[in-house]
């Protein structure tokens, strides 16, 4: 029997939206303790890790699925790959001992900087030794299709465990389903399309059933899409950071204490998200002024951060595929008091609530769902060749226990948002264990010194820091532990 899924309309837009120079894939770079794993002869025991990932398998059936497509229409479906081959997806390679972190760096942008084979299960993990400080890295990637922000962390808690727990349970056995052919796949599409009136009928019914409820929500709806749609439509500022991207990345990462963000944001208000956008408005404002952008020219500028929002239900939590939508923020990045950026910035994303932005682009996907899968996808080149938004700055929330690969503890992980065209810069953050960790993609040649933007991002959270000393006494607990400086040998430049 053939057994297959048909992608929704916002996984496939990862697809579509996927070339060469802009290969859609999230990551992550994981440090991990590496004595729990070491072999006798100092370095980790990939069989043994093989052995976990493949007893963890089952549940996570997409990890086992390939790509395939209806013909003529070329609709991805999710089919069963009888030729899986763990060994292909579960790599092992080593850094030259001692490894630095500068190293591994460079080693984990080489890695991103490479599309995922469509003919395979769309994901691979690295296992990378030689880390200096008794430290191995663990580098996962995973198809945009398959995952948002929110199933990537119940991805890592279902490959993790809360424990340091070291046994290896026996997998079910797995057959896998026949993937159906050409015909099969054409035929389910033309039954489904012929359903699709119904659906509409039923809807109508439902409208006569209460007509006024439905003319109001019908009118909120609309409301909420002309905003949004206005927002896209809207040209952002022309920046060094937006420009035609290449197909080769750098990536760089840094970590705050979770505890210092939630000071400030008690002190001076906002949400630890708003503490985070005015950081990067801050850290933006000061490298662009590296590069010759005055303070006059940037407070001329539009510059707007696209920030996805999760619309997965807690019933849905566990579930892969794409939930997500998002609101565009405009940052002050010429405005140098700290204090006030935060200010607009909590202005901003309030005032983007209320809009109800992220509503709006959730209405517009199940609009393509029943018109035209190719909408999305038109609409988003729009956006992006129009320079609707010039960076993407997404927060995850993460676990606040530490967590272990067959004892081994998990120490930071650093995320990576994939590059669209014409956005040569993507801030990805991931909340774990009381750490903020900063992941930041950028283009190769676009951004050579990215490590004077990691700088900037410290210092602009420094100054939210010290605007915040004198308004609370919280702020004595937090004067002893200020960011990590990093050493500029960790630069990936």
């Amino acid at each position: 029997m053939s057994r297959y899924e048909r992608l929704s309309v916002l996984d496939r837009f990862f697809i579509d939206m996927e070339s060469h120079d802009t290969p859609m894939h999230i990551a992550a770079t994981m440090l991990f303790d590496a004595a729990p794993l070491r072999t006798e002869h100092g370095g980790i025991d990939i069989t043994r890790v093989r052995e976990y990932i493949a007893s963890r398998l089952h549940l996570i059936p997409r990890y086992r699925q390939r790509l395939a497509f209806i013909p003529i229409e070329r609709h991805p479906v999710w089919v069963d790959d009888d030729r899986m081959n763990l060994r292909y997806h579960v790599r092992h390679t080593s850094l030259p001992r001692p490894g630095d972190i500068r190293q591994l760096k460079r080693l984990a942008a080489r890695i991103m900087s490479q599309q995922l084979d469509r003919g395979k299960p769309l994901w691979e993990m690295w296992v990378v030794e030689g880390l200096e400080d008794d430290r191995f890295a663990l580098i996962t990637k995973t198809h945009h299709c398959m995952v948002d922000g929110i199933s990537g962390v119940d991805l890592m808690t279902v490959l993790l465990n809360m424990s340091p727990d070291t046994e290896i349970t026996e997998p079910p056995t797995w057959a896998p389903d026949r993937a159906p052919s050409g015909l099969e796949l054409m035929r389910d599409e033309f039954i489904r399309r012929s359903t699709l009136p119904f659906t509409f009928i039923g809807s109508a019914m439902g409208v006569l059933a209460d007509p006024r409820g439905a003319y109001a929500q019908a009118a909120d709806i609309a409301s909420v899409i002309v905003q949004t749609a206005g927002m896209g439509l809207g040209r952002s500022a022309d920046t060094p950071l937006n420009r035609p991207v290449g197909a080769y990345r750098r990536f760089d990462w840094t970590t705050f204490d979770i505890s210092q963000v939630k000071i400030v944001k008690n002190c001076l208000g906002g949400t630890v998200n708003d503490v985070v956008l005015a950081t990067v408005a801050g850290a933006i404002g000061k490298f662009l002024e590296l590069r010759g952008v005055s303070r006059a020219e940037q407070a001329q500028m539009r510059f707007r951060a696209f920030c996805p929002v999760s619309v997965r239900p807690e019933s849905d939590r566990g579930r892969l595929g794409n939930q997500v939508s998002g609101m565009i923020v405009e940052l002050p990045i010429a405005e140098r008091d700290p204090g006030i950026r935060l200010a607009c910035v909590t202005e901003t994303t309030r005032e983007a609530k209320e809009v109800n932005q992220a509503l709006g682009a959730e209405v517009l996907t199940a609009v393509s769902e029943w018109t035209t899968p190719t909408l999305l996808g038109l609409g988003a080149r729009l956006a992006f060749r129009g320079r609707a938004y010039n960076t993407i700055v997404t927060n995850v929330p993460g676990p606040q226990l530490p967590l272990y690969l067959l004892g081994a503890r998990m120490e930071e992980a650093f995320p990576l948002v994939p590059l669209f065209m014409n956005q040569a810069l993507g801030i990805a953050l991931f909340s774990y264990n009381g750490l903020l960790c900063f992941g930041v993609n950028a283009d190769w040649d676009l951004l050579p010194d990215l490590h004077d933007l990691l700088d900037a991002l410290e210092s602009s959270f420094q100054e939210l820091l010290d605007a915040a000393s004198g308004t609370s006494d919280l702020m004595a607990k937090a004067r002893g532990r200020r960011p990590r400086p990093r050493a500029k040998k960790t630069s990936t430049s």
